[in-house]
């Protein structure tokens, strides 16, 4: 005789239960962010424009700007406006007064014993690391350092060396070798050419990859920018 059919299985009533709370827990979760942003957005508007809807919308009749129904409207296009006004001001400030406010505050940070010393170390490492002078580093590339089997992440700085190239028989290329994860310091090489591994990936990739520790690889095959346009 067939074994007669298993009855279904019936979650007791403790189950049901875990299992409402964690759905109401990830819903919960889920929409928190949204009500955390909906209500900070309200608590702007409502301070921002209630201060500045008197003064902006002064020639609106009292009796229409305070209407209730209104409020929000007059709030949100107050809030606007400021948000406006501060962003010329910022615009403003960085091309007009910038550049003579940033100067004062060098000459003033030069000033101080002891911290004008601080103050031109970190100034170079930003200058030397910063967007203007991404150029600096050519390529990255793999050299055997601090011994041989050992592979350390490298940026070719130059190709061109002067003296060094004309005392050396062979072509040698300028690496920086940076220490990790705080890149602003590390080794200068000087490599024959035969002895670097050039790679694809790009300046930044390299760098990430530096001060993560290596947690951070790049995707390998490189994906080219040409390809992502198609």
């Amino acid at each position: 005789m067939s074994a007669p059919p298993a009855l279904p299985a019936v979650l007791p009533v403790e189950s049901r239960l875990v299992a409402f709370r964690n759905a109401f827990i990830s819903g919960a979760l889920l929409l928190a962010p949204l009500i955390v942003t909906v209500w900070a957005f309200t608590k702007i508007v409502d301070l921002v424009g209630g201060t500045f809807r008197p003064v902006f919308f002064f020639f609106v009749p009292e009796t229409f700007r305070d209407r209730p129904s209104l409020t929000i409207l007059w709030d949100i296009l107050a809030t606007l406006i400021v948000v406006i006004l501060v962003t010329g001001l910022g615009y403003v400030s960085r091309y007009v007064f910038g550049k003579y406010f940033v100067s004062i505050g060098e000459r003033f940070m030069l000033s101080i014993p002891g911290v004008s010393a601080v103050y031109n170390t970190v100034k170079q490492i930003v200058d030397t690391f910063g967007t203007q002078n991404r150029n600096l580093f050519n390529q990255v590339v793999l050299v055997q350092f601090p011994r041989p089997g050992s592979w350390a992440i490298g940026f070719l700085t130059s190709k061109t060396q002067g003296e060094a190239q004309a005392k050396t028989d062979d072509e040698v290329w300028t690496v920086f070798v940076p220490t990790s994860p705080n890149p602003t310091s590390g080794f200068l090489l000087l490599l024959p050419k035969r002895e670097i591994v050039e790679l694809e990936m790009s300046v930044g990739e390299g760098m990430k990859m530096v001060i993560s520790g290596g947690a951070v690889v790049p995707p390998w095959p490189a994906v080219k920018t040409s390809a992502l346009a198609k």
